[in-house]
């Protein structure tokens, strides 16, 4: 074992500090990496706070990791000591189900294992995630990383980017369509980048007129204030496809009519409530709602071939790892343009 500095929560009301995890030593088909920078996801604030109810302490988060490959173990073919490579949200699953050999590891009919907060397979203890120095992970869950793009903007890809990503190529979102994106945060302004350089006319719908400027500068064509009545009215019935990042509570409803005919809205935020569904909302119409969850890894690892290809990296704030407390109340107020990453040369 390998004693490793991390930064973990230690209960649901305390701030996260420094601690020591242990990293298991490279098994035969694992990668180790040294961590150079970690992507900071809402719900990693989840998961330090027990928002879900789910947590296991001491909880390390971070699952938008991006490192140099450090060791390697005897059968790992697809590494070498000093390749840049990724891991994203998941770490192990079965192998064995329908979803798995299909590629589709984050659907495991077992029980994906998840970077962090996760129990793994082999009964050897809790997940620990990327607010550490380093990380051990069969050479399955490692994706390959370009050194075309800036490795701090290229961490969130790793979440953000493929929870936009997957939903769009399933549902084929191209050229010739009308797409929304509802909310414009860390899943949203890459939405409104993969929506655009998928040949789509992307539409940011927002209840805050602040963000227009930013949705142009990001690459949308138009900009609706959903609080508008009048704007509001001027799309309904007009989307092919809508992508909805938002995490607040909101009406399906209103938005499902903005959807033409055959349309479909797909749900990548999750809301803290259930939130009411009126069937009328889908059957006039002919209307899908959908949900999505990250991607398998032969999708993350095609996203971030198809980012280094297009240059698509997230924006980003970079920060020491001593300020992740205070990178979290600024969460919470909205106040980040849209992801924070953690320099880990700073821990």
């Amino acid at each position: 074992m390998n004693p490793t500095k991390a930064y973990a929560a230690h209960s649901a009301t305390t701030p996260l500090e420094p601690w020591t995890l242990e990293r298991r030593n490279p098994k035969p088909h694992d990668v180790a990496l040294e961590i150079l920078f970690c992507g900071v996801c809402h719900s990693d604030l989840h998961f330090a706070r027990n928002d879900w109810g789910m947590s296991i302490y001491p909880v390390v988060p971070g699952h938008e990791i991006v490192g140099r490959v450090t060791a390697v173990g005897a059968h790992v073919k697809k590494f070498k000591v000093g390749d840049l490579a990724g891991i994203g949200c998941l770490v192990d699953s079965c192998r064995e189900c329908d979803n798995c050999k299909d590629g589709l590891e984050q659907y495991c009919a077992e029980g994906a294992v998840f970077s962090y907060n996760g129990m793994e397979r082999d009964g050897s203890g809790v997940t620990y995630g990327g607010y550490s120095k380093s990380i051990v992970c069969h050479e399955d869950f490692v994706l390959k990383i370009s050194d075309k793009l800036p490795l701090d903007a290229v961490a969130p890809l790793l979440c953000a980017g493929i929870t936009t990503y997957s939903p769009l190529r399933h549902w084929k979102v191209g050229k010739g369509m009308k797409v929304g994106i509802l909310g414009l945060g860390g899943l949203g302004h890459m939405g409104v980048k993969f929506a655009v350089s998928m040949g789509a006319e992307v539409t940011m719908l927002s209840h805050s007129p602040s963000k227009q400027a930013d949705a142009q500068r990001l690459g949308a064509h138009k900009f609706v204030l959903t609080s508008d009545e009048a704007q509001a009215k001027s799309v309904m019935g007009y989307f092919d496809f809508i992508l909805d990042t938002v995490s607040a509570e909101h009406d399906y409803n209103f938005y499902l009519g903005m959807l033409r005919t055959n349309g479909k809205m797909v749900c990548v935020g999750v809301p803290p409530n259930p939130v009411p569904l009126h069937s009328m909302s889908l059957i006039f119409g002919r209307k899908s709602l959908g949900g999505s969850l990250i991607g398998g890894l032969p999708e993350t690892q095609e996203m971030l071939d198809y980012c280094a290809e297009h240059n698509i990296v997230s924006d980003i704030e970079l920060i020491r790892m001593d300020q992740i407390n205070e990178a979290y109340e600024r969460m919470l107020k909205g106040d980040v343009r849209y992801r924070f990453v953690i320099d880990m040369s700073t821990l």
